[in-house]
C-alpha cells in the first residue's frame, strides 16, 4: 500500500461501494489479503501485547493479530474503512498524525509505508505519545532494493485483485507513481507520492523523534522494529 493514496474509480458506478475520505475504495481494501505481515509482527511481540495500529484501514493486519492473541485498537480517518473492519478490533476515528488517546500500548504499528510520507514526523510523534517506556514501534517502509523502474507494467495478484504499477518516476529521493487495481471488469487508479529513505536517513528520522532503531524484521528490509528511548 502507498502512503496517503488518492484513489479514483475509472468507471464509477452505483455498485462500486463506499469510498474513504481520500477516495480509497473500501471494496478493494476488504479483499486485499495480508502478506505475512501479522506473523512477522507477532514473532517480535510478547503474547497478548496491546497494539495500536495507526492508519489501520479495514484491519488487514490488525484482525489477524487479534486471532494471534493480541488486543488491537485501530485508528483511521475513514468511517467507511472502520465500518468494514473486523469487530474484534477496537475502532477509533482519527488522524494518525494528530490523534491523542489517554492510553498507552506495548506496540504501535505504522504500516502501509506511512514512514515514506514526505512528512512522517507526525506519525512518529503519535506513536511515541502512545507507547509505554521501552515500547516497540513496528513500521513498514519501501525496501531500499525495490526497483521501481523495473516494476512498471508488472502485474501481481493479491487475492482476487490484480495490482499493476503503471507509472513510477523518481527525482532524487522523491517517488511519484501510480498503481492500478483491477477487480473483475472494474479498475481504480491510485496515484501517490513518497519519500524513498535509505537506512541512514531512516535512523536519523527515528532519533529525531525519540526512537532507537533496533532491527529489521524481514530479509527484504521492509519491516523494522524501533524502541522508544526512555531518556527523552
Amino acid at each position: 500500500m502507498s502512503p496517503l493514496p488518492r484513489t479514483q474509480p475509472l468507471e464509477p458506478s452505483p455498485s462500486s461501494g463506499a469510498v474513504a475520505r481520500d477516495g480509497s475504495p473500501v471494496e478493494i481494501y476488504r479483499l486485499l489479503p495480508p502478506d505475512g505481515e501479522p506473523q512477522i509482527i507477532h514473532a517480535a511481540l510478547r503474547q497478548g501485547a496491546r497494539i495500536l495500529d495507526l492508519g489501520c484501514g479495514i484491519g488487514r493486519i490488525a484482525a489477524p493479530l487479534v486471532e494471534l492473541g493480541h488486543a488491537v485498537a485501530g485508528v483511521d480517518d475513514s468511517p467507511e474503512m472502520l465500518a468494514a473492519m473486523d469487530p474484534r478490533v477496537e475502532p477509533m476515528l482519527g488522524d494518525g498524525r494528530t490523534v491523542r488517546l489517554d492510553r498507552r500500548f506495548d506496540a504501535v504499528l505504522l504500516g502501509s509505508h506511512l514512514l515514506n510520507d514526505r512528512d512522517a514526523t507526525g506519525f512518529l510523534a503519535t506513536a511515541r505519545a502512545h507507547l509505554d517506556y521501552g515500547g516497540l514501534l513496528m513500521a513498514e517502509v519501501y525496501p531500499p532494493t525495490m526497483d521501481w523502474a523495473a516494476a512498471v507494467g508488472r502485474t501481481s495478484d493479491l487475492g482476487p485483485v490484480e495490482v499493476t504499477v503503471i507509472r513510477a518516476e523518481i527525482e532524487e529521493c522523491d517517488l511519484d507513481a501510480e498503481v492500478r487495481y483491477r477487480l473483475g471488469d472494474r479498475s481504480w487508479h491510485q496515484p501517490f507520492v513518497a519519500r524513498m529513505r535509505d537506512e541512514s536517513e531512516l535512523r536519523a528520522l527515528l532519533v529525531d523523534s525519540g526512537f532507537a532503531f533496533d532491527r529489521w524484521l524481514d530479509a527484504l528490509r521492509g519491516w523494522f522494529v524501533a524502541r522508544r528511548e526512555t531518556g527523552r
